[in-house]
């Protein structure tokens, strides 16, 4: 039915496309970068599939006029890289006021690296800018940190539900609310997972949603399991329900914060115990190599609660 993927269809070419929260810092930035022609050193953080890479590149390509170059820094990720590629175009002059160097998934540098890149800023700050995107605040060390304005960046779901109805009207997709809402909460607030789940789950023309692509039902199965003591089926449940959450275990652990959340029927304190262990394992998803064991445990806990 495509032409192409959605996702790069639709990925937003100039700020007034893109889903921004309203009284975001990055608007002041975006103004500033307007009226200017120039931009600080930026650290763009957030999680997967929220726009920090299509932020850089409407910065370099629309807010300002400039010559500029992309470093996917978890691929390029040594030392080596900076001390050549990076310092070899931050020194040269460009026939515009600023060069900016955008160094993508920077949090996948090495420790060595991001050092060297430390010097690289402030040597050519005249003439060079670099706009680096994150996941993990965390993982940028603190000098890096301090050479730059760093920007949170968040979305409104307001505006997200209106990018998405716009897509599925533009690719004339029948798709009821619920299901629209359903597919946005289910993702929130990675719009690239949302956008291609639109189409994977989109079948002549129309979307349909039944019980077996529900996460907000899969949540509630496993959450009853746990309530009632069942604790070590909930691993045989998630596994062989993986499909639905597309094995994306914190997408199932932020899903299950959402749901106790909401749960009218449980008393203050437990609810939140129950949201403080979701928390804590959503954090140690950033750290361990087996996600789905990471979730188990989770599980257990909640039980013991």
């Amino acid at each position: 039915m495509f032409d192409n993927l959605l996702v790069e269809k639709y990925r937003p070419k100039q700020i007034a496309d893109y889903c921004l929260k309203q009284g975001n810092s990055i608007k002041q930035l975006i103004d500033k970068a307007k009226e200017s022609g120039e931009i600080p050193n930026v650290l763009l953080v957030g999680s997967p599939g929220i726009g920090k890479t299509t932020l850089a590149k409407i910065i370099v390509n629309e807010l300002i006029e400039c010559d500029h170059l992309y470093i996917n820094a978890s691929d390029e990720n040594g030392i080596d890289t900076i001390r050549s590629k990076v310092t070899n175009y931050a020194k040269t002059k460009s026939l515009f006021p600023i060069k900016v160097i955008i160094l993508d998934e920077c949090d996948g540098l090495t420790q060595d690296g991001q050092r060297a890149l430390r010097n690289v800023m402030e040597e050519y700050s005249a003439i060079t800018r670099f706009v680096l995107t994150a996941n993990y605040k965390h993982r940028i060390i603190p000098a890096l940190q301090s050479r730059c304005q760093v920007f949170n960046i968040t979305h409104d779901v307001d505006d997200v539900t209106r990018r998405m109805a716009h897509i599925l009207n533009e690719e004339s997709i029948v798709c009821s609310e619920d299901d629209l809402k359903q597919i946005i909460r289910d993702n929130f607030p990675d719009l690239r997972k949302t956008i291609n789940t639109i189409q994977k789950l989109t079948n002549d023309g129309k979307i349909e949603i039944d019980d077996s692509s529900n996460v907000s039902k899969l949540v509630a199965d496993l959450y009853k399991l746990i309530e009632h003591g069942h604790v070590l089926k909930c691993r045989k449940l998630a596994i062989k329900n993986e499909h639905v959450f597309n094995n994306d275990y914190p997408v199932l652990l932020k899903e299950m914060f959402n749901y106790i959340d909401d749960l009218p029927c449980i008393s203050e304190d437990k609810k939140k115990s129950q949201l403080t262990i979701c928390h804590d394992f959503l954090y140690k998803m950033s750290f361990v190599m087996d996600f789905e064991i990471c979730a188990y445990s989770c599980f257990i806990t909640l039980s013991k609660c």
